[in-house]
């Protein structure tokens, strides 16, 4: 059984190219966020911090 599995993507033409793709859109997704954490201002850092922390947020497991 193994085997048949084994080369299942031999007969995909240009398969090759999937794992460039995935890397470089992974790659593209972390730069981006990397910019975005260090692009964000100090004041917006502290007030996101202080989310789970308040106690005037909704709960979903009060609606339960």
């Amino acid at each position: 059984m193994l085997k048949y599995i084994k080369h299942n993507l031999d007969t995909i033409d240009g398969v090759a190219i999937y794992p460039i793709i995935s890397l470089l859109l992974f790659l593209g997704v972390f730069l981006g966020m990397l910019y975005f954490v260090f692009k964000m201002k100090k004041s917006n850092i502290d007030e996101v911090s202080q989310f789970p922390l308040d106690s005037n947020s909704i709960n979903s497991n009060e609606d339960e």
